[in-house]
């Protein structure tokens, strides 16, 4: 039986309540910049997001942990920053693989392993002063170096892992926190704690990252890592599979090496 990393009744409930989607949105451009490169129509294409308001020229589907989608009906699928919430995130790109036509286009992006990592420090050195221990507060998140390896394991042909970081600036961590809960990121895993932290944690917390990670004006920066996974299902007009291990190709090649004249 596959774990439970997240209750997803708590992931719903935190979705439906957003109302800062400024990373979604910086997601939507980032697709858009990467279609542009594609020598390529498409003619079905489909998003799985937890957010289908930022997606209104797409049809989108909840990325449920049994997608909506019938075998080889689509030629582009777009996995929107929820693959880091899975259950089963290589069960996801298994199903968005047999989803696509041969040929189809794969792009799945998600949230690093440095997101979040000052807030991450700063909670957890925080916790073990007062409390002693650590409680499950942030989602374990995939370093780019693993994620190609993941395309790979799912079926798809020339895989590709790649990302960029994006520092946004808060006046303190609290300011932070609030925003994430804004996003609709607050903490949905299954194994967190069902009672409230006392506040002297968080207090303690936003002290460190002041003192440690302070802007000369008195901001704190706030990592945020997004990953894009390029795949191809396999075709035989494809080049060759690339090595095990080998996914860090340049991604212009790979988004045009699969594209057939025509």
């Amino acid at each position: 039986m596959t774990p439970q990393l997240t209750d997803r009744n708590a992931l719903s409930l935190h979705r439906a309540r957003a109302s800062a989607l400024f990373l979604q949105q910086e997601v939507v451009a980032e697709v858009q910049d990467r279609l542009s490169e594609v020598n390529k129509t498409f003619t079905d294409a489909l998003v799985v997001t937890g957010f289908p308001q930022v997606w209104p020229e797409y049809r989108t589907i909840e990325d449920a942990e049994i997608l909506a989608v019938q075998s080889e009906t689509l030629d582009l699928v777009v996995h929107a920053l929820a693959l880091h919430w899975a259950n089963d995130p290589v069960g996801q790109l298994v199903q968005c693989r047999r989803a696509l036509r041969p040929d189809g286009l794969f792009l799945g992006l998600m949230f690093g392993g440095q997101t979040l990592h000052e807030l991450r420090a700063c909670l957890a050195q925080a916790e073990a002063e007062i409390s002693g221990g650590l409680s499950p507060r942030v989602l374990p998140m995939a370093e780019i170096r693993d994620l190609g390896g993941l395309l790979q394991r799912a079926g798809f042909a020339l895989p590709v892992a790649d990302g960029f970081a994006k520092t946004v600036l808060y006046r303190d961590a609290f300011h932070l926190m609030r925003d994430l809960r804004a996003m609709g990121e607050g903490n949905a895993l299954h194994a967190r704690l069902r009672r409230p932290t006392p506040r002297r944690v968080f207090e303690r917390a936003a002290q460190i990252y002041q003192d440690t990670y302070a802007t000369p004006k008195g901001l704190i920066p706030a990592t945020f890592e997004i990953i894009t996974l390029t795949g191809w299902a396999p075709h035989a007009a494809q080049q060759k599979p690339l090595r095990p291990g080998s996914a860090q190709a340049r991604l212009e090649d790979a988004l045009k090496a699969a594209v057939k004249p025509g």
